[in-house]
């Protein structure tokens, strides 16, 4: 094994998070919860196969029934669903992995037939994203134009992601990431596309960034800071987002996130990401974690379409401290062997990414 490729294998300390690897399992949503949104029985063996990472990252889970904005995802805000990530927990530590959940609230990338009572979905600002998701029957809906959420609204979603946080304790979790990326609840806020509030939670950029940073220090009131993550997307176009200054937006928001010394920034990178189709590929964006090193000086976990290769020049560069991968942990539950040992990869089945059972699930085999 040449001494470039052992950098995948070298530990690395992410906060209070000891690291067993620089290889991470990035969120991956599969849609293959039971009802209640309770993990589905096949997840202790899913993620159990991939412990080998050196951090789980779980797939996007809701903190309310409010947050959901697809069919089948997982939630953290009932005994059930915290009993179902439990037996999670416990198969992964068993496989000697780490893993944390990653805490999420959609916000207007939902529909009013996932919603309570049949709401609209809410947002920072009354905007209707292109596109659209599921509905609990699986056909095709058209997203709508949400509603704002009233100012004296904003404490209450903070609650909803510190219990999240709680109960990620009680199910055995490592840690938590804050899912503030990829055109969900934070992300509108911060961006000024989808951000057009004229109080406290809008207008400059410390404003903006209000709502993801009170998010972020409620989880530390449940982690400490050394077992809080954060997943951050400049420049990415999924999810219909747009920013008019995104340097200066994330720049903000990584000095600040810096300030609180969490485990790890999770930053992903528009121009490797495949993430909603090729048309949400920025182009002409620059390499954000080069760009967010300068203001944070934690943790970088580089994510967003990684060959073996690039993950190489990033660790090398310093561009980023871990590399998370998703589809070909999909089809590659050794991923870190493979990747360490340059052995061939089993190739992922789209067909099988979202809904289904056990196919394209936990039958991907190990290396030989």
């Amino acid at each position: 094994m040449s001494a470039e490729t052992s950098s995948f294998l070298q530990p690395l300390n992410a906060g209070e998070l000891a690291l067993a690897n620089r290889i991470v399992m990035a969120p991956l949503t599969r849609m293959r919860s039971a009802d209640g949104n309770v993990p589905g029985e096949l997840a202790p063996l899913y993620y159990s196969q991939r412990a080998g990472a050196g951090l789980i990252v779980s797939e996007a889970t809701q903190v309310a029934p409010t947050g959901i904005g697809y069919p089948a995802t997982p939630g953290i805000h009932s005994d059930a669903q915290v009993a179902g990530w439990a037996k999670v927990t416990d198969a992964v530590h068993k496989a000697g992995g780490r893993i944390v959940l990653q805490l999420w609230h959609v916000g207007r990338i939902s529909h009013r037939s996932l919603q309570p009572n049949g709401a609209l979905p809410v947002a920072p600002s009354a905007i209707q994203p292109s596109g659209g998701t599921f509905g609990p029957d699986w056909k095709p809906v058209a997203f709508e134009t949400p509603r704002a959420l009233e100012t004296a609204e904003i404490p209450g979603i903070v609650a909803q992601f510190a219990a999240g946080a709680q109960n990620a304790k009680r199910a055995g979790f490592d840690g938590v990431e804050v899912h503030g990326a990829n055109g969900y609840l934070l992300d509108q806020f911060l961006q000024s596309g989808s951000n057009t509030r004229t109080d406290a939670y809008g207008g400059g950029i410390a404003n903006r960034a209000r709502l993801l940073l009170e998010t972020v220090d409620a989880a530390i009131a449940v982690w400490g800071a050394g077992r809080v993550g954060v997943r951050l997307s400049p420049y990415g176009l999924f999810n219909d987002m747009r920013d008019d200054d995104p340097p200066a937006l994330f720049g903000y928001v990584a000095s600040e996130l810096d300030k609180r010394k969490i485990a790890y920034v999770h930053v992903i990178e528009p121009r490797a990401t495949t993430a909603g189709g090729d048309d949400n590929i920025n182009h002409d964006a620059p390499k954000t974690g080069a760009m967010l090193r300068a203001a944070f000086k934690g943790v970088l976990i580089g994510a967003g379409g990684f060959t073996r290769d690039t993950a190489l020049a990033a660790l090398r560069d310093k561009t980023a401290d871990a590399v998370a991968f998703g589809r070909l942990f999909i089809s590659n539950p050794d991923l870190v062997q493979r990747l360490a040992k340059n052995l061939p990869l089993n190739p992922y089945d789209r067909s099988t990414f979202y809904g289904g059972g056990a196919k394209g699930y936990t039958d991907y085999g190990q290396a030989a």
